[in-house]
């Protein structure tokens, strides 16, 4: 399983990556992904949504099952990946390129505090 180390992970099996404008790219990860199977729909939040840490804020639903995403900080949805509506099969295809939303933390430094690769590696092995 591919668990890049340019990234963050929660436990809740969301991905965060860091932006050099100071926002934050969140996806779910490829265990996330095989454990749902094959997606048909996504639910996206809106920009300019304000939101909680750990706050459901997406919806990911495959023929399996529907799953909330979590938002592994809080701060203000700025952007969310539209395409997916149209073509959620895309995270099926790469978990870790296919994003869901960015967002602006309000603590900047809350990313540093998540899951690193070598962490998460270890979480989804003992599970």
């Amino acid at each position: 399983m591919n668990v890049p180390n340019d990234r963050r992970y929660v436990d809740s099996h969301e991905w965060i990556k860091p932006e050099p404008d100071g926002t934050v790219t969140v996806g779910i990860t490829e265990h996330a992904q095989a454990a749902l199977g094959d997606l048909v729909y996504v639910e996206l939040p809106k920009a300019g949504r304000k939101v909680a840490l750990n706050e459901a804020c997406a919806v990911v639903e495959s023929v399996k099952a529907a799953s909330d995403v979590y938002a592994p900080v809080a701060g203000e949805i700025v952007a969310s990946n539209d395409a997916l509506t149209a073509k959620p099969e895309a995270v099926n295809e790469d978990a870790n390129a296919a994003w869901l939303f960015r967002m602006r933390p309000d603590d900047a430094g809350a990313v540093g505090r998540l899951l690193d690769a070598a962490a998460y590696s270890k979480l989804i092995a003992e599970a």
